[in-house]
């Protein structure tokens, strides 16, 4: 049974609102899979916290953060405890049951109806997104990551100066369930880097200097400002569309270089400005990514993952998403991985999140409630339904 997402908020959300966000299916326009298998509470622990990849210290605990008061609050009745069951009680309720069971309760819930899911991350400890499909009813398209996707190729060998070439074959032959790109090049080098189209000859260099880093022993790891450029200029000219994450991520990636603001140049580029360009997650700069959705017509954003975190001040944050950007720019996401529970949140902290908003501007008269129901209908699968022709 899916949780009421306006507990303890209903005179907040005027009843016409609250049944139809409590109905929509949703496209949970980027997710990953929910573990594979069953999972101790130390790496339970540690999936809820993005920012550090340590063991959580033996001096705290993630349940005593916003996303652990949430998972706590929204989860615990999935496993038939209380709201606000005790960790020690939630996490014996949780490994009573199978990895698919515990999965089935979460994702139905969570009721999303598409899932587009980036397979490029830890996938031997995720499931597929067809089993990702099956345990939650609904059905999965792909979005192909393209720092993996070059990896991939100098993994297999291909030489320095067939490099360019194989990279636009293998988007050029992408199959007929991948709907879009992902570039991950906020951890790899930053968005302050030279957005203009690489040159043959540059990609060529920098595909050998990749090659001999490789020889010598080093990981097959994309860092290359130029080669990150190309695939991202390969990927616009495939006709595909390209997500970047932005902002809100691990200690991993320098948060001040990944301003989308910083990616000025590239929207500019004529190549990119004829493809959707989705920034993702955004969070502290979603306001930034509001703005850049309104001043340019191939840019939409959304604040999946930040609302997660944010838990119980998530309402605020969905409500400077809606400031700026015209509401045909915004999608729904969760950026849900590893635990099924953060699947489930996604869906509910933003229909609640929505709710509370949209809400109060029905209540003040600032809205139409038909306009908010719209509005909230494009937002939660429409507008992804459009982008990624679903």
């Amino acid at each position: 049974m899916s949780p009421d997402p306006f507990a303890g908020v209903d005179p907040e959300v005027p009843s016409g609102l609250a049944g139809a966000l409590a109905a929509l299916s949703l496209v949970d326009h980027h997710v990953h899979g929910c573990f594979a298998g069953p999972v101790s509470r130390a790496t339970l622990e540690e999936a809820l916290n993005e920012g550090s990849p340590d063991p959580i210290p033996s001096w705290m605990t993630q349940f005593d953060s916003q996303l652990g008061f949430a998972v706590r609050r929204w989860c615990a009745p999935i496993l038939g405890l209380a709201a606000h069951a005790d960790p020690d009680e939630y996490v014996a309720a949780r490994s009573a049951l199978s990895t698919e069971d515990l999965s089935r309760r979460m994702l139905v819930a969570a009721g999303v109806r598409t899932w587009v899911v980036d397979t490029g991350y830890s996938g031997d400890q995720i499931v597929s997104p067809s089993v990702l499909s099956a345990w939650s009813d609904g059905e999965s398209v792909e979005i192909l990551r393209l720092e993996s996707l070059a990896e991939s190729l100098m993994a297999e060998g291909v030489s320095p100066t067939d490099y360019a070439d194989a990279m636009r074959a293998r988007l050029a032959g992408a199959g007929p369930g991948v709907v879009g790109t992902k570039s991950v090049v906020a951890y790899r080098c930053g968005f302050d880097i030279d957005w203009s189209p690489p040159t043959g000859s540059a990609v060529e260099v920098a595909a050998r200097e990749w090659a001999q880093q490789i020889a010598e022993g080093r990981p097959i790891r994309l860092t290359s400002p130029v080669l990150a450029a190309f695939g991202i200029h390969c990927a616009a000219a495939a006709g595909l569309p390209v997500q970047f994450h932005v902002g809100f991520g691990d200690r991993d990636l320098d948060l001040h270089r990944v301003n989308p603001m910083l990616l000025l140049p590239l929207l500019r580029q004529p190549v990119v400005a004829a493809v959707p360009v989705m920034l993702l997650h955004c969070y502290p700069f979603h306001r930034e990514a509001g703005y850049l959705a309104q001043a340019f017509d191939q840019v939409y954003f959304d604040i999946g993952l930040s609302v997660n975190h944010l838990g119980a001040r998530a309402t605020d944050l969905v409500a400077q998403s809606l400031e700026l950007a015209p509401f045909a720019k915004q999608l729904y996401s969760s950026d849900a991985f590893g635990p099924p529970e953060l699947h489930l949140l996604g869906a509910v902290l933003w229909r609640r999140g929505m709710g509370q908003v949209l809400g109060r501007w029905v209540r003040q008269g600032d809205w139409a409630e038909r306009d908010a129901i719209r509005v909230a209908e494009m937002i939660g699968r429409r507008n992804a339904e459009r982008v990624y022709r679903i």
